[in-house]
């Protein structure tokens, strides 16, 4: 969770330099004057700590005074909200024992004050006429409009061609699961894919969110590849995760999302994560599905039901083996329902095993 309020606090952050915003505005200026900047968004007395002299202004905030207050030699201090402009042509006295990774003196001293204060800070280049954010330890150059359409727009055809693959690993799993002959390898492939779609995704919010409102239709276009994608990993990993090893549905999304790009590229390295040793030989091992991805295609079956037939009937062949009056005993389900559910397995049943051999 922690990894996750992280990457939404730098999401946000390139959303404040998205085309359209006052900022991005002003940083445009800048760069087609071919003028350095310093600017750090932030007035609190952790950040008052490393500016020495300069002018307190108190200025409104505008893409103009940006720029001509940023024409004067030293730093600009903001607000935390980048409304008012407090301070002008201030010098930036960082600890200069932390470590930066930069080697030019405006940079050096950007990355080391965001360290140190743990505010968003600004570097604009005029030679090489580029734009960098430094928060804490993250740093970002800034890409133009049509660079990100065009890294977006790749993105988008990775992600297409890896939704075709999930859709028919997904679709074989299905009938697998019907005809009872489900290997762990059948499982870790749609775990493997459902990850890589979520990563590329991931990687497309972060365009999106620096593209801002220019970004709208690849966020349309992410939202529709994406739909149903989640749920399904989270599916397959409640009907299949060992249990007996402790791990939860949370805890298996976790070591999923902490394999490395290389690693997921390894099935063993899936299975490991599900609870499994990881050992080769072992993707070859027949498994049951426990039935809650099944079920939950089924329209109009609550979940508080779904959880009560898995934990009855333990897997999906008990379930589909079950007649009406066994399935009606079950709490929660009646009559009614229990039939809803026969005709329900049978129809994706039918369906599955279509798709699988045409």
């Amino acid at each position: 969770m922690e990894d996750y309020n992280r990457d939404r606090e730098y999401l946000d952050v390139l959303q404040l330099v998205a085309p359209g915003t006052e900022l991005r505005e002003a940083l445009a200026r800048l760069l087609a004057s071919r003028l350095g900047a310093l600017i750090v968004v932030g007035d609190d007395s952790d950040v008052l700590e490393v500016v020495n002299g300069g002018v307190e202004l108190n200025w409104e905030f505008s893409a103009a005074n940006l720029f001509q207050i940023s024409k004067m030699d030293g730093a600009v201090v903001m607000d935390e909200d980048i409304s008012r402009i407090r301070f002008a042509n201030v010098h930036l006295v960082p600890d200069p024992t932390i470590d930066t990774v930069e080697s030019g003196t405006r940079h050096r001293t950007a990355e080391r004050v965001a360290r140190q204060t743990g505010k968003l800070v600004i570097a604009v280049s005029e030679r090489m006429t580029r734009v960098t954010m430094y928060k804490d330890n993250w740093r970002h150059v800034i890409l133009s409009v049509r660079v990100l359409i065009s890294k977006s727009g790749q993105a988008l055809q990775t992600m297409e061609k890896y939704k075709a693959r999930l859709d028919q690993v997904s679709a074989t799993l299905s009938a697998l699961e019907f005809e009872d002959l489900v290997t762990l390898q059948d499982v870790v492939s749609v775990l493997q894919r459902a990850e890589m779609m979520q990563r590329i995704a991931d990687e497309i919010r972060v365009y999106q969110a620096e593209l801002g409102t220019e970004g709208r239709l690849i966020e349309l276009q992410v939202e529709e590849l994406m739909s149903g994608v989640e749920r399904e990993k989270r599916n397959v990993i409640r009907d299949y995760r060992v249990e007996q090893r402790g791990k939860s549905v949370e805890a298996v999304e976790l070591s999923l999302a902490r394999l490395s790009d290389e690693e997921l590229l390894q099935l063993t390295n899936v299975a490991q994560a599900l609870g499994y040793s990881g050992a080769h030989d072992e993707l070859d091992r027949a498994l049951s599905s426990r039935g809650y991805r099944v079920l939950e295609r089924i329209p109009r079956l609550p979940a508080s039901v779904v959880d009560k037939l898995v934990k009855n009937f333990k897997n999906v062949q008990n379930i589909m083996q079950a007649s009406e009056k066994m399935l009606d005993e079950v709490e929660g389900v009646g009559k009614a329902r229990a039939q809803a559910i026969k005709e329900g397995l049978r129809r994706i049943a039918e369906s599955s095993l279509v798709e699988r051999y045409m």
